[in-house]
């Protein structure tokens, strides 16, 4: 059966990708691509990027670019996905959410939301990133309280949020693993007379710059040795295919909020 796909942002840089990924997959069609009212694509095919005619053209209307899709792909900003998450529950269609940068609110909605669609939602779509998750909670729990935890993630200069959604998923992790609240033990910047390191803190450090596609490594510092978990993404192609997969999950579900987790097979007993 072929999926029936919609992208948002199909102007930026992941929504290009998006786009072509859906498009050589042979299991799937592009049905609709979105972008801002203020774009200068409006109008124009969705591949003309890549020299293609995919026959759909790049609009701004939310109900036009949904027509007939069957799942929409959203990487953008978080008032732009809320709006298309309305619209999604409206139509019925169901989403694969990469965007970051949620507060509460946000996330609320979105858990509200798919109690009558299926999603899912997580803040990095690699299966290799989602790997590390898993890898994270066992070093943590072997290593346990005797070795200081940092979290050093590095993405491109056009970033709007940080921590990375990415990286406060690994705080989040990490702080589970080792019985902790990472609302009372984050640590988001040091700067003067700081005092010596609580041990207990999970410290965040970021960089900023250039077109980096995203770095994160995770640091267990011990006494006399030192510990390092790292994932770097060299494209933003694994997310495209890791957003397609999510799509392969969702097609046998009518509703429910999912995590990367569930897609690749790793929160066994949850449906």
């Amino acid at each position: 059966m072929t999926m029936r796909i919609a992208v948002a942002g199909a102007c930026g840089r992941m929504g290009r990708m998006l786009i072509e990924a859906v498009l050589d997959a042979p299991d799937a069609t592009l049905t609709g691509a979105l972008d801002l009212a203020s774009s200068p694509s409006l109008g124009r095919d969705a591949a003309d990027f890549l020299g293609r005619a995919s026959g759909v053209s790049i609009v701004d209307d939310i109900d036009r670019g949904l027509a007939g899709a069957q799942f929409l792909i959203d990487f953008t900003r978080p008032e732009g996905t809320l709006a298309h998450v309305e619209a999604a529950v409206r139509l019925g269609v169901g989403m694969v959410i990469g965007t970051t940068g949620f507060d509460d609110a946000g996330r609320h909605a979105i858990a509200q939301a798919a109690t009558r669609i299926p999603i899912v939602f997580a803040p990095n779509m690699s299966v290799g990133v989602n790997v590390v998750f898993e890898l994270l909670a066992t070093a943590a729990r072997i290593l346990g309280p005797g070795y200081d935890v940092e979290i050093i993630e590095a993405h491109h200069r056009h970033k709007v949020d940080a921590p990375s959604g990415t990286a406060l998923k690994m705080g989040e992790v990490l702080a589970e693993a080792l019985g902790r609240d990472l609302r009372e033990v984050a640590v988001y910047g040091r700067e003067g007379h700081t005092g010596e390191r609580d041990a207990t803190t999970i410290g965040f450090a970021t960089v900023r710059g250039g077109d980096i596609v995203g770095d994160h490594t995770v640091l267990f510092a011990g006494t006399g040795e030192r510990i390092e978990i790292t994932h770097r993404s060299a494209s933003r192609v694994t997310y495209a295919h890791g957003a397609l997969r999510a799509c392969r999950f969702l097609a046998k579900r009518e509703r429910g909020l999912f995590d990367m987790r569930d897609v690749i097979g790793l929160a066994q007993g949850r449906s």
